[in-house]
């Protein structure tokens, strides 16, 4: 079966309740736990909360509501200062390139799981976000929460925050075959299970009306050729480097969410959405957006929901640097 035929098998699985792995059995999963507890031991429990980001940012006056959800990536959990969190980095990133103030909240817990979305966005009601950042599942692949299961999850989130009239965007599982402590001959599983997982959430999220953004290595052979700079001392979560890299790759997502036309205004170059959920687990920074303005009318038919594939390394070139400058 190929990737992207099990994306959608998953994706499928998820929206009629099933949690069973597409083309996967149960002793991969015996496997990745007995990696992933030896791992552990080497990476260690964290046991400190990141560094509470700033929450406001260029101003304050009429500032862009941005909400952070999902787990320690999305937490910024590694980094020493609060301006090195992953939140302060897109939401500095996004203020300068907007010209607009932004106001953050972190929702994210490090160590969270799929299953923890549902409660994190109920805790966001009140702020209502206009803008929300998920990334989430690698705890689902450590923890062995099967694919359909941490897919609805996912959409459910996603769904629950587009009704509160959020734009999303996703970062999608990253890809644990870069993680130093995961060695041979099981980092080729890890790479499959999260490769596959991540094209699986494009395929969901982007039909509950969101887009995604691939963090696949997060983003390249750059993590892979410099472990020293861009993971931190457990070889397991970003540096402050790598932070950077990640809101790099992210921030022209969320500015394109705020400022393009709506879907289906203006009719781009599309593909299928299962070709394009296996494209973009293969290449970080790959971003996808429907086409179509009505995704949920053909979601199990025969006909596919087309979606764009953009790479938006040239436009992150021509923005403002995604340091931190906020006000308090």
């Amino acid at each position: 079966m190929s990737r992207a035929s099990r994306a959608r098998a998953v994706a499928q699985a998820a929206a009629v309740g099933g949690a069973g792995l597409v083309g996967v059995g149960g002793a991969f999963y015996g496997l990745l736990l007995g990696q992933s507890k030896w791992a552990r031991r080497r990476i260690g429990v964290p046991t400190e909360r990141p560094p509470d980001p700033p929450t406001s940012f260029g101003g304050t006056v009429a500032p862009i509501r941005l909400a952070l959800f999902g787990d320690s990536a999305a937490a910024g959990f590694g980094v020493s200062t609060p301006d090195e969190t992953t939140g302060a980095l897109l939401a500095a990133g996004l203020s300068q390139a907007m010209r607009q103030a932004v106001e953050l909240r972190c929702f994210a817990v490090v160590g969270a799981q799929s299953g923890d979305l549902g409660a994190q966005v109920e805790d966001s009601t009140e702020f209502a976000p206009q803008l929300a950042v998920i990334m989430v599942g690698a705890n689902d692949v450590t923890h062995r929460v099967t694919p359909g299961r941490s897919v609805a999850l996912l959409t459910a989130a996603v769904t629950a925050l587009r009704e509160l009239e959020a734009e999303v965007v996703v970062g999608t599982c990253p890809d644990l075959g870069t993680v130093r402590p995961i060695p041979h001959p099981l980092k080729w599983v890890a790479r499959r299970w999260s490769r596959s997982l991540a094209a699986a959430q494009t395929v969901a999220v982007v039909e509950a009306g969101g887009r995604t953004v691939a963090l696949a290595d997060l983003l390249g052979a750059e993590f892979d050729a410099h472990p020293d700079q861009m993971f931190g001392p457990d070889q397991f979560h970003p540096s402050a480097a790598g932070y950077r890299a990640l809101a790099a790759a992210v921030v022209p997502s969320l500015v394109a969410a705020l400022t393009e036309p709506a879907p289906g205004d203006v009719p781009p170059p599309s593909v299928p959405i299962d070709q394009a959920a296996a494209a973009a687990a293969e290449v970080g920074g790959t971003e996808v957006v429907a086409a179509t303005s009505q995704p949920a009318l053909s979601r199990w038919g025969r006909k596919t929901l087309r979606v764009v594939l953009r790479q938006r390394e040239d436009e992150a070139e021509g923005q403002p640097s995604v340091d931190a400058d906020h006000s308090a």
